[in-house]
């Protein structure tokens, strides 16, 4: 009997354990399951963000590439600075703003990379001589002219040199680009002293072609994209201090066309709607059509020399003087439509951005006018002369000055 017992409890406990050991099997299976699907779920890591009302950069001179001076977005009333950051020299070359970046080169030779959120350096390039040329931002590159007669192609997150082209002059204006007429690569173009228009490749930094006028080429060329008669390469539009407005074709660096304006040009041009705007050194501000080769309309109210560069607007045209004034004239005829009273010479380069203009000026004052009228909204004294012309971007002014500094101005 007790035997019996004892070969039924023995059966009694392998059962059990037999049991246990499949259920146990099967909580691990199950578990194993739904692990192996928790790993595949998609995992959402949360992204930084910047102090930005609106989209948009400012990636190069006036902000795009046929020079028109126009931001995306809108721009409060009341304006503070957010930060500034002290360079060694004077900032007379633009910023632009890139992916959370600010570039912008200064007097005391170097290139620098700024945290737009924080004001804080993120890398600086030292060049040769003073840098008062704008960047230009293409993808992971800065590319920037330097007084030391080369063109810098920089890594945009670390500043590491990738390449230098060398013209046989100094390099004041930014850089602009264009596709390459086959669309496989990227193609620079560059003013220099040297009285040529370089055509670069900004992969390999070596040279396409090359285009000579009369004089130094002092601005940046603006890029017609929409032109069928040459394909999609399109055309470049530059002002020389050979007093020549020059239309040459993107595909080989031939001239298209010339247009004589009377006097040297130094500023920037701007190109839309098949109109070039730009200013000269006899005062006077002129519109030409591309297509015809020939001046459409002349505003000569100004008193002084036009170093300004235009931004254009609907139906509009807003430009700086040295005669200490903002000029706003009609597009379609040059009438005048407001001027607004300065202190000091206007050679910053205006920027539109909704109905507002933003520019500085000579008397150290950076000022926000209504597109409208051109009365005044607002305005920052900072104490030194400002010919940097200002970035703007997602609500934000950033602009450089005589001090040294570079000051970014956000919502108030």
């Amino acid at each position: 009997m007790i035997r019996i017992t004892v070969r039924l409890a023995v059966k009694t406990i392998l059962a059990v354990a037999i049991v246990t050991g499949v259920l146990i099997l099967i909580a691990i299976m199950i578990i194993g399951r739904c692990r192996f699907a928790e790993s595949k779920k998609p995992v959402t890591v949360p992204q930084p963000q910047l102090p930005l009302v609106d989209s948009g950069n400012w990636p190069m001179f006036h902000g795009g590439q046929n020079l028109s001076g126009k931001a995306q977005g809108n721009l409060s009333d009341s304006m503070v600075l957010l930060w500034k950051f002290k360079t060694g020299g004077e900032v007379k070359s633009s910023p632009s703003i890139d992916d959370g970046l600010v570039f912008v080169g200064s007097a005391d030779a170097n290139v620098y990379a700024i945290d737009l959120k924080n004001g804080r350096q993120v890398w600086a390039y030292k060049t040769g001589d003073a840098v008062e040329a704008a960047p230009c931002v293409l993808g992971d590159s800065v590319f920037i002219g330097s007084s030391d007669d080369f063109l810098y192609a920089l890594d945009a997150k670390t500043g590491q040199l990738k390449w230098k082209y060398q013209t046989d002059g100094k390099i004041m204006g930014a850089a602009n680009w264009t596709p390459s007429p086959d669309g496989h690569t990227i193609w620079l173009l560059v003013g220099s002293y040297d009285n040529k228009l370089h055509c670069v490749d900004s992969a390999t930094g070596k040279v396409v072609w090359t285009y000579e006028t009369g004089s130094y080429v002092n601005g940046s060329p603006a890029v017609d994209k929409g032109s069928p008669t040459i394909g999609l390469a399109g055309k470049v539009v530059f002002g020389g201090c050979d007093a020549k407005i020059h239309v040459v074709s993107v595909a080989d660096g031939k001239m298209l066309t010339q247009i004589d304006t009377g006097s040297y040009i130094a500023g920037s041009a701007a190109i839309v709607g098949g109109r070039v705007y730009v200013g000269n050194y006899d005062n006077v501000f002129i519109c030409a059509d591309i297509a015809a080769g020939k001046i459409v309309w002349k505003y000569t109210e100004a008193t002084s020399a036009i170093f300004s560069s235009p931004a254009v607007g609907q139906n509009v045209v807003v430009f700086g003087c040295r005669d200490k004034r903002v000029h706003c004239v009609n597009s379609d005829n040059g009438k005048p439509v407001w001027t607004f009273q300065t202190s000091g010479e206007v050679d910053s380069s205006p920027a539109i951005c909704g109905d507002k203009v933003v520019v500085g000026s000579g008397d150290g004052r950076l000022y926000m006018l209504r597109l409208s009228d051109g009365k005044q909204v607002w305005s920052y004294e900072v104490g030194r002369p400002i010919t940097s012309s200002p970035a703007v971007a997602g609500g934000m002014v950033v602009v450089g000055s005589d001090d040294g500094f570079i000051y970014a101005f956000g919502p108030g």
